[in-house]
């Protein structure tokens, strides 16, 4: 099954492009239903309340207000919680936690921004107005907002979770003897590494925020909800759960979307508030968050603390690995969300490092702050840096070069596949792809450059990040081939393109399996009206689970079409080859396109019009990425001077669009080594950092100076294409490559326990600590 995709030049746009460089995309909130009208929701501004009263006279009095929804019209709608997961268990087979998630607020706010009341006007403007009117009474409750508030439990903000706790998680089992062997290994090591790295919590960010309009059809008892997402069929099956509808009962519909990065796959409850609203109002219902409506209600990522303890013997071999990860979750538990600091993070370990033993366990904790749920990386970056960070502890306690040690440490290629503790990798070079980096890096002559820094009076660093993470997760999902008419193929798909290319890269995939030309393939997704079942865009998954479907849907399409074209050739079948986007009698002149034969069985009153479902299991994308920083010590801030990537994503299937993923994800994994953090008061629960003015965000000036990036194909053996997925890596391995190398950089180790970001103040007073400027 393996196909030769043509190579794509620099020159030839993509099939997305044309539309959005014309200003002719359509997102979420460009279209006006007829009858349209504007939602805007009164939000809680305590982090930890109860609703004592909800006043919406003044408002309903407004010139154009049609309605105000409380909690009393989604509970008289019969809406569930809002809470949606996958299964987990913790310590001695207790469940993970899920409690009500409300729509609409009734009882208790539970973080700053969650809804209480939706305000329903025939504008935005009066809507917003009227919302101004809603007076809400509420009694203030003490606030639980950090992770070490939500462990002490002083105050518990759910009965059925004492203490706080989402889940005690001791890994996929609960395995004592292993547990007990770990303990005794690192008890026993010649030499035992122990980091604390905390991952700050972070605000997505993407350029458009959320936004929906919900439509009822009286008629057909049915609603249409139209919101920007990551796969409108996962987001249909959760929204109908919470509706209480069947899946046929709710049609969701995205068009452009402008980034998503994981915060757009949950159903929200601004979703359902609106489709209720629309029910009552027999009209529909749109609502488009601010962006400062998106600061306090979009999931959140990342916050979470780990211990790790590595255990070398003396020659600097790892012998056992022992993690605790502790994550602050947030007031609910989001789509996913306890999933990513505990599955997640542990399937990337013990990442291209051969680590015999490993116990690795999570704790999950409520508080009063916005959900985490996924965004890119989602509980890989957590695990890569804790682990890269304790790589490079080891290298210091053993003196040894990190590179060095790494290289000591790793899985070697003639041991594919290979088993760890946890899972079996298929396939990986990791020492090709370290030795590579080290080259492109120019890593043998670092202590030079080194050394001239310090002439013009600046410190000099570099940093490395070996990375393996997992890809794929959900391996099923379908495709689907249909022939309207004429030269024309439509591919259609679930998963949801928010700037990965999926028009352009699955188009031409299917044009070469097929033999035709990509010209002639139309690319849809977007409705689940379609009828094609899968999962949403998040973990890498797009090029191989639906790359796969299509590979599978197109052979089911050919073996319908050779008994056509058999027909219309008047041969056997087992004359009958196809080649080239013809099929032919083997040895002879006689062919019919794949069109041909498509306008021939709608004659016989048949059909090529194909959907089929393709299975793609897991993959290990890997990497080792380097970077290197100048830091001016007066000042405290510092350029990446070079960066190097070197990672191996199993063949791919665009070249481009592969580069631009790694670039990306780069990008917002400096953001969060640089400048990203999401600060509460930890007494009020507020968020502090609410606003690009408090915010920072990545720019222009905190990229490298220098991008080297090369590849290293290695396919992967679990899925026709060989690929392995590309959109994460760069998120995962940036954090670890840029601390690590402030700490090498900075003297004395002064930065060697830095938190990020590496603000230039942070590492301005690391600096003057190392230089024995101050105490």
């Amino acid at each position: 099954m393996t196909v030769t995709i043509p190579a794509r030049s620099k020159a030839e746009p993509r099939v997305e492009d044309d539309a959005l460089v014309r200003g002719a995309g359509q997102f979420v909130d460009d279209p006006r239903l007829p009858g349209q009208a504007a939602g805007v929701f009164v939000r809680s501004p305590h982090a930890h309340a109860r609703v004592v009263a909800v006043k919406a006279a003044a408002a309903l009095a407004q010139k154009g207000v049609l309605a105000v929804l409380t909690a009393a019209d989604i509970k008289a709608a019969g809406i569930g919680s809002i809470s949606r997961h996958g299964p987990l268990t913790g310590r001695g087979g207790a469940a993970v936690i899920l409690p009500f998630r409300p729509a609409l607020a009734g009882d208790k706010v539970m973080h700053v921004g969650d809804p209480v009341a939706l305000v329903v006007a025939e504008s935005l403007a009066q809507a917003m107005d009227a919302a101004d009117l809603v007076e809400v009474e509420y009694e203030e409750l003490t606030p639980v907002v950090t992770l070490e508030q939500a462990m002490k439990a002083e105050t518990v903000l759910y009965d059925e979770a004492p203490g706080n706790l989402v889940v005690d998680w001791p890994g996929a089992k609960e395995d004592k003897d292993n547990e007990a062997e770990v303990d005794r290994l690192i008890a026993q090591a010649a030499h035992v590494a122990k980091v604390t790295v905390t991952n700050q919590r972070m605000v997505v960010a993407s350029i458009e925020t959320r936004g929906a309009t919900g439509v009822y059809d009286a008629k057909t008892d049915s609603y249409t909800l139209h919101s920007c997402s990551q796969g409108t069929d996962p987001l249909r099956r959760m929204t109908a759960s919470v509706l209480g509808v069947p899946d046929d009962k709710l049609r969701v519909i995205t068009q452009d979307v402008g980034g998503a990065f994981g915060v757009k796959t949950s159903v929200y409850p601004e979703y359902i508030a609106l489709l209720v609203a629309a029910k009552k109002l027999g009209r529909p219902v749109h609502w488009m968050a601010t962006r400062s409506e998106a600061f306090v209600t979009d999931n959140q990522a990342r916050d979470a603390v780990t211990h790790v303890e590595l255990a070398c013997d003396a020659k600097g071999k790892f012998i056992a690995l022992r993690a605790r990860h502790l994550c602050n979750q947030g007031a609910y538990i989001a789509s996913a969300g306890a999933q990513i600091n505990t599955l997640s993070f542990w399937q990337c370990l013990p990442a291209m490092y051969a680590i015999p033993k490993m116990d690795v366990s999570a704790a999950c904790y409520f508080s009063n702050t916005v959900p985490i749920g996924p965004y890119r990386g989602a509980g890989r970056p957590e695990a890569n840096y804790a682990l890269e960070r304790v790589v490079e502890e080891a290298a210091r306690l053993l003196k040894m070069d990190p590179a060095r040690l790494r290289k000591k440490n790793l899985i070697p290629p003639s041991a594919m596949p290979y088993k760890t503790p946890i899972q079996t990798y298929d396939s990986g070079d990791f020492p090709a792809v370290v030795d590579k980096a080290l080259k492109l890096a120019d890593y043998d002559n670092f202590a030079k450059r080194k050394r001239e820094a310090a002439k013009r009076g600046k410190l000099r660093g570099i940093g490395l990040s070996c990375m393996l993470e997992h890809a794929g997760a959900l391996p099923t999902e379908q495709a689907s081939v249909s022939f309207p008419g004429g030269d024309k193929l439509v591919l259609g798909l679930n998963v949801q393109s928010t700037g990965q290319s999926h028009a352009t890269v699955l188009g031409r995939l299917l044009a070469a399996k097929l033999g035709i030309d990509a010209r002639t393939i139309e690319h849809r997704h977007g409705d689940s009206d379609l009828g094609i079942a899968g999962f949403a865009s998040v973990g890498s998954r797009s090029a191989m689970c639906a790359g796969t479907a299509i590979l599978v849907t197109a052979d089911t399409m050919l073996t319908k079409a050779r008994k056509i074209a058999a027909s219309a050739l008047e041969a056997s079948e087992d004359d009958i080859q196809y080649r080239d986007g013809r099929f032919e009698v083997v040895g002879t002149d006689r062919r019919i396109s794949l069109f041909e034969t498509a306008a021939r069985a709608k004659v016989m009153g048949e059909s090529l019009d194909t959907k089929d479902q393709g299975r793609a299991p897991t993959t290990y994308p890997n990497g080792c990425h380097i970077a290197e920083i100048e830091i001016d010590p007066d000042t405290g801030h510092f350029d990446i001077v070079t960066y190097t990537a070197v990672d191996d994503s199993g063949n791919p299937l665009d070249r481009i669009v592969a580069s631009g993923q790694v670039q990306g994800a780069i990008a917002q994994g400096l953001g969060q080594a640089l400048v990203e953090n999401a600060v509460y008061d930890k007494d009020s629960g507020q968020l502090v950092s609410g606003s690009f003015m408090d915010y920072g965000m990545p720019r222009a000036h905190d990229m490298p100076i220098e991008l080297r990036e090369e590849m290293h194909v290695v396919p992967a053996t679990t899925n026709p294409l060989g690929v392995k997925g590309v959109g994460e890596s760069g998120t995962t391995a940036a954090i670890a490559a840029v601390m690590n190398a402030v700490s090498n950089a900075v003297p004395n180790g002064a930065a060697n326990a830095m938190d990020m970001p590496a603000t230039p103040a942070k590492v301005w007073a690391a600096v003057q600590k190392g230089m024995g400027t101050v105490q």
